[in-house]
């Protein structure tokens, strides 16, 4: 099992001094990777997950705190829980995350991307969410299309993407293409993951019947689309309290990295309680 643990952008804010100072503690308690969250827009009223949300929580950009995250530490992986991925062009993205890759050494490995839920946001950045879907399965392509082309270049003729030989550079380091996690709460997100994800990060408010089913979806979509099922890691969210007995049981049900939360604001109680979590799992 690995383990990773979450920084709340919203919660926490763009302190550049308390984001380096959490990411560098949890590299030092031997965390596998650190994750942050995204909302490119929030509007007056919005709602995700039946709460609504202040207009003025901060969201900083996810890739541009990854990128400083990895600045101020040596080994932890960057992870995102989820990227919007309809909302960015795939093509300047695929330069982003080649770029954060090289300048990190190669840790842009736990890149989780999402479609969104909320119609607000999608209008915001001009994207019909109708179509949401079918953006971040072109967008995924488009992805991997780029970063495994060469100096002849790349074209392609899709839906919603459209271009003819263009190369893009930095490569990622010491690897033809960036893994692809997908997360989600629904089938289509677990349909994504199987056809065309390197993993499945599934939404916390799942009942463990329709968790489990989603999971088989994935495997199954893998078979479909010619893909090794055994190869798709799956990420669970877990809580920071969990025991050694709560890993088995996560561990049996296929998991293979659990992403946990700090409980506490203070940097000192930050301290303690990835200590303790650190020494329950063994890192």
């Amino acid at each position: 099992m690995k383990f990773a643990i979450s920084y709340s952008l919203p919660f926490h804010g763009a302190d550049p001094d308390r984001l380096a100072g959490f990411a560098q503690l949890a590299e030092d308690s031997g965390f596998e990777a650190i994750y942050v969250p995204e909302h490119v827009a929030l509007s007056p009223g919005t709602k995700f997950g039946g709460m609504e949300l202040p207009s003025t929580l901060p969201y900083p950009d996810p890739l541009d705190c990854l990128t400083f995250v990895a600045a101020a530490t040596e080994r932890i992986l960057l992870g995102t829980g989820v990227l919007l991925l309809p909302y960015h062009h795939p093509v300047g993205l695929a330069k982003r995350l080649a770029t954060i890759d090289h300048l990190s050494k190669g840790r842009m490995r736990l890149l989780t991307v999402g479609v969104g839920s909320m119609p607000t946001e999608a209008q915001a950045v001009g994207v019909d969410f109708s179509t949401r879907g079918r953006r971040a399965d072109e967008a995924i392509d488009v992805l991997r299309l780029l970063w495994e082309s060469g100096a002849d270049g790349a074209s392609f003729d899709g839906e919603f993407y459209r271009f003819e030989n263009v190369c893009s550079y930095p490569k990622p380091l010491d690897v033809v293409q960036l893994p692809i996690h997908v997360g989600g709460s629904s089938r289509a997100a677990a349909r994504r993951a199987g056809a065309r994800g390197d993993g499945y990060f599934p939404g916390g408010a799942l009942s463990d019947d329709e968790r489990r089913s989603q999971f088989e979806l994935a495997r199954e979509s893998a078979v479909q689309a010619g893909r090794d099922p055994d190869a798709l890691e799956y990420t669970r969210w877990a809580s920071i309290d969990l025991s050694a007995e709560a890993v088995e049981a996560y561990a049996a049900q296929g998991v293979t990295r659990l992403v946990v939360s700090s409980s506490v604001a203070e940097p000192s109680e930050q301290r303690d309680e990835l200590a303790a979590f650190a020494a329950r799992a063994g890192l």
